[in-house]
């Protein structure tokens, strides 16, 4: 089968075989990540047994009847092997390419937000990043019930981006503090800085907020004013969703199915697909999202 190697390269590899467990899709699309890219740095190598062909999320057929698959790797290729709870239906009026890039922002921003940090209605939620692919699942999730919504972007044109979908709370990091915007204000905050972003997320958070931390693009050591958590009885979780075993993943799919997809059928989330490749193309779309070029996510079409 036709496939793309950690190094971008189209290469020719072994068609899976499906394991215990696992059924064998044909991919019709992939979504990209920013953990693809990562990967493809060197940053962020596939978990033991885990093929190095990139592509965390596909849609395509499984005994000739459409689905997603949430992947630990293997979905920029014609054919992956996918354990079946990590499997879901796809949603009504979704093509493939918008249903390929839903898996990973939908299960980690459900898990993030609801099931691990609990945001409540009427409470808000500072989500860093917001015009991204996690960004602009996060906002409109969390808009969906009932929570104040803050952002964080770097030009007019991603917080008007922002805007359209819900945000309520609009911030330049370029031009402004977030954390003297917001400061004891968040109840949750959502980051995928990482170091950087440490000391002003804790100082933004509210009394017993929870900052829920699931990326390093700002580095991976920062100083924390311990004193400062503790006084406002705060709390900082870390989590990746890919190096979660097969059952703890299902648990995450199932759920993230259970509420988010009525929201989806319903006509009240949009996929936020901006541009759609050739697998061919997977180089320029990582190019694309390395540059900040665009909102929302990338397809790459097999």
């Amino acid at each position: 089968m036709k496939a793309i190697s950690q190094e971008l390269e189209v290469i020719d590899a072994p068609t899976p075989e499906p394991g215990e467990g696992e059924k064998l899709m044909k991919v019709a699309a992939a979504g990209v990540n920013r953990g693809d890219i990562l990967q493809n740095q060197g940053h962020y190598p596939p978990p033991k047994g885990i093929t190095s062909i990139l592509g965390l999320e596909a849609a395509g057929y499984v005994d000739d009847e459409p689905a997603i698959a949430l992947l630990a790797g293997g979905g920029y290729a014609e054919y992956v092997a996918v354990p079946e709870g990590q499997l879901m239906p796809v949603p009504k009026g979704l093509t493939m390419p918008e249903a390929a890039t839903i898996a990973e922002v939908t299960c980690t921003v459900w898990s993030n937000v609801f099931m691990l940090a609990g945001l409540q209605k009427g409470q808000r939620i500072l989500i860093h990043g917001g015009a991204g692919g996690i960004g602009t699942c996060a906002i409109q999730l969390a808009k969906h019930f009932d929570a104040e919504v803050a952002v964080t972007a770097g030009s007019q044109r991603k917080l008007d981006h922002c805007k359209e979908l819900g945000a309520d709370i609009l911030i330049n990091y370029k031009e402004q503090d977030f954390a003297e915007e917001l400061k004891n204000s968040c109840d949750v905050i959502l980051d995928i800085i990482g170091a950087k972003y440490l000391d002003q997320n804790v100082r933004a958070l509210a009394y017993d907020g929870h900052q829920v931390t699931i990326g390093m693009q700002g580095g991976v050591k920062g100083e924390l004013n311990i004193g400062r958590l503790l006084s406002k009885r705060g709390s900082i979780s870390a989590t990746a969703l890919r190096a979660r075993d097969t059952e703890d993943k299902a648990r995450i799919v199932a759920s993230t199915v259970e509420h988010v997809w009525p929201m989806i059928e319903a006509g009240e989330f949009t996929t936020q697909v901006s541009t759609v490749l050739p697998l061919e193309e997977a180089a320029e779309a990582h190019r694309l999202i390395k540059d900040g070029e665009i909102t929302g996510k990338i397809a790459l079409l097999v």
